[in-house]
């Protein structure tokens, strides 16, 4: 389904939702059915979701590195205005902490989704007067949670190691807050291999995941 077409979907599903004063612990399972009453199958939005999560991986990623930088740059401080510099640097934790909650928010939607469509398969099979018709849906669903437990491990590894990092980052400049002087710069020289250790890591694991969200994409629309 084209980004247009979504658009139009999750804008009527929202009409329909705050029409209908659904409460928020029903709104997720009911936006999905909503959004299969107007087209959208559980298969292709949780491709979309998939999509979505792989896009936000891939700008968590390319944060978490400008994030690094920045604690680089700080460690080459050779004059200037200290305070604008640290500001700057906290200006990008806040931004990696943005992202990790996106990719947490995204990785939340397709388990809502992936669980609700296996739910209905498992359902339909019973339906099945064909013996062996009802045999290769459940060999084609049991192919497809296999991958999708793939897709799901690896992107929470991904997600795992992104705490960390943001634990990390936070306690030096914590640290700096209160100590903007070039002794405390100088001991950044001390963490900043550590931090860079636990980046390469962390891109490592996220470089996976989306190879593995890519796989899965490509494996349902093929099928």
């Amino acid at each position: 389904m084209n980004r247009i077409v979504r658009t139009i979907v999750a804008a009527g599903v929202a009409v329909l939702v705050l029409g209908a004063g659904l409460t928020l612990g029903g709104c997720a399972g009911t936006t999905i059915a909503m959004k299969e009453k107007l087209g959208y199958a559980k298969r292709e939005q949780l491709v979309d979701q998939v999509q979505d999560a792989r896009d936000e991986q891939e700008e968590a990623r390319e944060q978490f590195a400008t994030t690094l930088e920045e604690f680089k740059a700080l460690t080459g401080y050779d004059g200037g205005d200290l305070e604008k510099t640290y500001n700057r640097l906290k200006r990008e934790l806040e931004r990696s902490e943005d992202a990790a909650g996106d990719v947490s928010g995204r990785i939340r939607g397709i388990e809502r989704v992936a669980d609700a469509l296996f739910d209905e398969w498992e359902d339909e099979l019973g339906q099945y007067e064909s013996a062996s018709l009802r045999r290769a849906s459940e060999d084609q669903l049991e192919d497809t949670r296999g991958r999708y437990g793939q897709l799901i491990n690896a992107m929470k590894d991904a997600e795992s190691r992104m705490g960390p990092v943001l634990s990390a980052f936070n306690d030096q400049v914590l640290f700096l807050k209160h100590n903007l002087n070039a002794r405390a710069i100088a001991s950044l020289d001390r963490t900043v291999l550590e931090l860079e250790g636990e980046v390469d890591r962390l891109i490592e694991e996220m470089n996976a995941s989306i190879a593995e969200a890519n796989a899965f994409i490509e494996s349902m629309n093929a099928g």
